[in-house]
């Protein structure tokens, strides 16, 4: 447990630590929890910054990892954690339970880099920037001198046990699948959050794929919806698109709806907005607007309105015609079958080529 302030707040978080055994190269990277989502990020990013694989892997007996342990070497390890070995090509070897020395190696290291990192207590605007700076600074202790091989740095070590690593390969994409049905206010529900799908699968049951920092929705083979993980709790989190074929039916909900109240648009979008919010109607004016996105794209939709902008023609009407415009394809005209090159010299009789060619075909034979 590590005690540092993001934002400005005060929090716990947990830490992942990792160590090869040869070169004593370490790498730490801290999460919010410990759910199996974040054991399985931690893996990724540790084979990142070591740039290869090993062999085998020493861990504790935790219940992201192992499902069941006894006091022989019996093991059930984690399907989730298993699919990462075999990912990998790595074998998993379980310490024997309340046998901290099997992995003394890592629980020296716990403490010593409490003193190297976290003391005094960090501060940083978010944990993103907090990683970013455990990265750097795991790097930075490869230059200390290697504990048995004192003429020889960590990061001179590891440059020999590096050759000795397995390639890194494909990441392994590490997330943990739950199945949930979509409410009827298009939001569905992890730990005590909400988040936001296209309205269209209201209703349905859709999956989520629960990642360290984000979540990805899937509806059969396609994604969609993909959101920041967020930890705080008993808040929505929206994003507006998802809401807009709804305004077809209320655009007045454009106005005040819980959607749309924080939306940020884009520039030009925003100021054509508060044009058409002054005068009646509107609302319908802009949803309507909104609604084109459904058929031709936001990015074409926003270009569209960047021009209308510099144009500085704000009509619905107008902005339609520069869409049809993006859209429409460029025709090449076609060159008319009768048009042919002029010639630039006139055709003339010449058999003497022919008799020439022949009489040397006469020789030849």
């Amino acid at each position: 447990m590590l005690t540092v302030v993001l934002g400005g707040t005060v929090q716990k978080l947990k830490v992942a630590h990792f160590r090869l055994c040869h070169s004593r190269k370490p790498f730490v990277v801290a999460y919010p929890g410990e759910a199996q989502e974040m054991v399985l990020d931690a893996f990724v990013r540790a084979l990142a910054f070591y740039d290869g694989v090993p062999r085998r892997v020493i861990i504790d007996n935790p219940k992201t990892m192992v499902t069941y342990a006894s006091r022989s070497k019996d093991r059930i390890f984690h399907p989730r954690f298993l699919a990462l070995m075999n990912h990998y090509v790595m074998e998993a070897v379980a310490c024997t339970p309340a046998s901290g020395w099997e992995k003394g190696q890592v629980e020296n290291q716990v403490q010593f880099l409490r003193g190297q990192l976290f003391t005094p207590k960090l501060v940083f605007e978010d944990l993103e920037s907090l990683n970013a700076w455990l990265y750097l600074r795991c790097n930075e202790l490869g230059s200390r001198s290697h504990p048995e091989h004192r003429d020889r740095t960590i990061d001179a070590v590891f440059a020999d046990e590096q050759a000795e690593l397995h390639p890194l390969g494909r990441a392994f994409d590490g997330y943990v699948e739950k199945a949930v049905r979509v409410r009827s206010t298009c939001l569905v529900q992890y730990d005590s959050n909400r988040y936001s799908v296209p309205a269209r699968f209201a209703g349905h049951l859709v999956s989520l794929r629960v990642y360290a920092d984000r979540i990805k929705v899937v509806a059969g083979q396609d994604v969609i919806a993909e959101h920041k993980r967020r930890f705080t709790r008993n808040v929505s989190y929206f994003e507006p698109w998802h809401y807009v074929p709804l305004l077809e039916r209320k655009p007045g909900a454009l106005r005040d709806g819980a959607p749309f109240v924080e939306w940020q648009l884009p520039a030009s979008m925003h100021q054509i907005k508060d044009h058409y919010m002054r005068a009646k109607g509107g609302d319908r004016d802009f949803v309507d607007l909104l609604l084109l996105a459904q058929d031709h794209g936001i990015e074409v939709v926003q270009a569209a309105c960047d021009l209308a902008v510099a144009q500085n023609t704000l009509r619905l009407s107008a902005i339609i015609n520069l869409i049809n415009q993006l859209v429409e394809p460029v025709i090449v005209p076609l060159v008319q079958s009768n048009a042919y090159p002029g010639l630039t010299m006139r055709p003339e009789a010449d058999c003497k080529r022919y008799e020439s060619l022949y009489a040397q075909q006469q020789v030849t034979v």
